[in-house]
C-alpha cells in the first residue's frame, strides 16, 4: 500500500468522519442515515488514519504531494 492522500486531504477525513460519528451516536441521524453515516464516518478516519484510500487507487487519484530525490 503507497500512501496516496495528502495531509489537508486526511485531516479532513477524520474530523468529517468523527463528525459522523458523533451524529449517529448523539441520535441526530435517524432511521437507516444512522448506520449509513456511521459507516461513512468509520471508512473515512480508517483511511484518514492509514493515508491510503482504495477508490482513490482505483480512479488513479493521488493527494500526497510527490517527494524529490
Amino acid at each position: 500500500m503507497k500512501l496516496n492522500e495528502g495531509t489537508i486531504d486526511r485531516a479532513l477525513r477524520v474530523i468529517v468522519g468523527l463528525v459522523l460519528i458523533g451524529l449517529a451516536a448523539a441520535g441526530t441521524l435517524v432511521g437507516i442515515w444512522v448506520w449509513i453515516g456511521g459507516v461513512i464516518g468509520v471508512v473515512l478516519v480508517l483511511t484518514g488514519l492509514v493515508g491510503f484510500c482504495p477508490a482513490y487507487a482505483i480512479f488513479g487519484m493521488n493527494t500526497c504531494p510527490t517527494k524529490k530525490t
